[in-house]
């Protein structure tokens, strides 16, 4: 029996990324409460790999429970620059703060990607892309947030690298599916290896 593949997530790059390769899946966000998990997890002092991993799981088991028999993709991405996570900026000023405090420094994206089954956690890791940012000035950014407009409202970084987000960069160490915020490469090994997806 063929299993069918359920994506726990609203985002459209992440369903883009699947598409892309192939794969026959539905997509449904999960219902829960992420800051308050984020929370948890930093008050028990959890560095941003383990929370990037753990929010992952948390989404694919609460979709899981809803579909027996489905596998279930749970994704989740942070942030972080030293001791600071980064969320997506609620306004253009937070975004400017956000992208200045980069400048000229390496930040890193941790993905996590987890596989549910009936409500029940199959797999998981989490991958890293160290992102560095060249000098910016004040004008630079403002120059491109002139251009990018509220589209960086949508990333965690405030830049998508896909578009003219790339621009702000000096050196990236990481995989294109990483930086977007889903591993797509080990994914695809843990749902060859559970028969989930056949070449």
């Amino acid at each position: 029996m063929t299993r069918s593949l359920i994506l726990a997530s609203s985002s459209p790059f992440r369903r883009q990324l699947l598409d892309n390769a192939g794969l026959v899946f539905q997509a449904e966000a999960a219902k829960i409460d992420e800051r308050a998990i984020e929370a948890r997890l930093q008050a028990e002092g959890a560095d941003p790999q383990r929370v990037a991993l753990v929010l992952a799981q948390a989404k694919a088991i609460e979709v899981s429970r809803r579909h027996a028999d489905a596998f279930v993709i749970g994704s989740d991405q942070t942030m972080s620059l030293g001791d600071r996570v980064y969320h997506k900026p609620a306004t253009l000023e937070e975004a400017r703060e956000a992208l200045l405090s980069l400048s000229g420094k390496t930040h890193y994206l941790n993905s996590g990607v987890a596989l549910a089954l009936d409500g029940n956690m199959v797999w998981g890791t989490v991958v890293q892309a160290a992102m560095t940012v060249r000098n910016l000035t004040p004008q630079a950014v403002d120059a491109y947030l002139a251009r990018a407009g509220e589209t960086v409202l949508q990333s965690v970084g405030s830049y998508q690298v896909e578009g003219e987000g790339i621009r702000l960069f000096e050196r990236i160490d990481g995989d294109y599916f990483t930086i977007i915020g889903l591993p797509l490469l080990p994914l695809l090994q843990a749902l060859r290896e559970r028969g989930a997806v056949n070449d």
